[in-house]
């Protein structure tokens, strides 16, 4: 079961007085209503799902061209909670009926029933106005097809100060009725944030699971596609809804790419658990960075979240032997490659390279500096990204931008969390 320092958690009571907070009740008020999300999306060129009407009274259910809504449509409330009255619909067998997602069949009548149910606030959050929104169906992305039962799993992202800081895939299952909400039965299942890849799963919230029920098939190591996308997607929905924290829902459309199905201004805190990982730290780790745009706060995202299991998932479980001085060869901009030797200092945390060396590869324009850290006997220095091949292996990771380095005969330091991967020979 998973296991974590209370410090790292984030609990509702902090989440609420220290994160929710921050912003506005408009802001909140607004993403509330599924409909005023899609039009702040569409406003800001961010792809949703297509709306093909909102009614608000019974006589918009009885006017509303229902024969024009042949296949792949959802019917649910504009301020819906928990995945409750959605109803995805899969096809038009004839003019009086239609086949939902778990083969079904509903006749104009049940459907209009049900969009009068929608209207009485049967299905949503007390206070709201109950209409209902009729939208397209995503289709399952072909690569995450066999691991849904019959509904589109989506991806949710937990964005602050527009840096993603957590996220997980989230699957519908027979007992959520096709549905991908976690109330309802579908699985949670962490991503690791540097390759979206997939770690680790729970059931009902709280009950760790490796297989998809009733299959062998691992929820660990699946990759979902178009990841670098769906995490800038996250941040510009987020950075548009002008939201401090929030959880942000998308779908992968096989053609389209990520679309924004939702934006939570309160998002739930089953995410740590699902992740094996607690959100305080991580959010506290990005508050008062700089962040320059999307393609910035994922680069910081990956730098600074990677899962060590995803790693291992992704690598070669036979670790190469290195000795405390080897030869690497770094890559910079504009393609320039370095070979250079490098010393394997297990006293480190962090890698670091020297100032000249950086510059050298063109590593420390302003665009590629992703923070400022402080370094005992050098103060605040620059931290950017770096390529580096070691024993045929090539790791992607961050290093400190070192003025030391300069005068030293190793002018890249490699440090403990760049080694997990390698055994170390330490008879130099």
């Amino acid at each position: 079961m998973f296991v974590n320092k209370a410090k790292d958690l984030l609990g509702i009571n902090a989440r609420n007085a220290l994160y929710l907070s921050r912003s506005s009740g408009k802001i909140k008020s607004i993403v509330r209503s599924k409909y005023a999300t899609k039009i702040l999306m569409r406003n800001h060129g961010i792809a949703s799902a297509e709306v093909y009407g909102v009614l608000a009274t019974e006589e918009d259910i009885n006017n509303f061209d229902w024969q024009s809504l042949e296949k792949d449509f959802v019917i649910k409330p504009t301020n819906g909670y928990a995945g409750t009255g959605v109803v995805p619909f899969r096809r038009k067998i004839n003019e009086q009926t239609w086949e939902d997602m778990l083969g079904s069949q509903w006749s104009l009548t049940d459907i209009k029933l049900h969009c009068n149910d929608i209207l009485s606030g049967q299905y949503s959050i007390h206070g709201l106005n109950h209409n209902v929104i009729i939208e397209e169906r995503i289709p399952i992305h072909p690569k995450l097809l066999k691991y849904s039962f019959k509904g589109t799993p989506d991806i949710r992202v937990i964005v602050f100060n527009s840096v993603p800081v957590m996220a997980m895939l989230r699957l519908p299952t027979e007992e959520s009725g096709g549905r991908a909400n976690l109330a309802q039965g579908a699985l949670a299942v962490g991503i690791d944030l540097a390759t979206g890849i997939t770690t680790f799963a729970l059931a009902h919230k709280t009950e760790p699971i490796r297989y998809l029920p009733g299959t062998k098939k691992k929820l660990n190591g699946i990759i979902i596609p178009e990841w670098e996308n769906i995490l800038e997607t996250a941040i510009l929905a987020s950075n548009a809804a002008g939201l401090s924290l929030s959880g942000v829902d998308l779908f992968i459309h096989k053609d389209k790419g990520p679309m924004v199905v939702e934006i939570n201004a309160a998002p739930g805190l089953s995410i740590q658990l699902a992740n094996r990982a607690g959100l305080r730290r991580r959010l506290e780790r990005v508050e008062d960075l700089n962040i320059l745009d999307a393609k910035h706060g994922v680069k910081v995202a990956q730098a600074l979240f990677a899962s060590d299991f995803a790693a291992k998932i992704k690598g070669n479980a036979d670790f190469p032997v290195v000795a405390l001085r080897e030869d690497i060869l770094l890559y910079g901009d504009n393609k320039e490659k370095i070979e250079t030797i490098a010393f394997l200092n297990t006293g480190r945390q962090s890698s670091a390279i020297a100032k000249q060396l950086a510059q050298e590869l063109g590593l420390i324009d302003v665009d590629d500096l992703l923070w400022f850290q402080a370094e005992q006997e050098e103060g605040k220095v620059p931290v950017v990204e770096v390529k580096f091949k070691i024993k045929d292996q090539i790791i992607k990771t961050t290093m400190v931008v070192s003025n030391k380095l300069n005068n030293k005969q190793n002018k890249v330091e490699i440090g403990r969390k760049d080694l997990k991967n390698f055994i170390i020979r330490f008879d130099e």
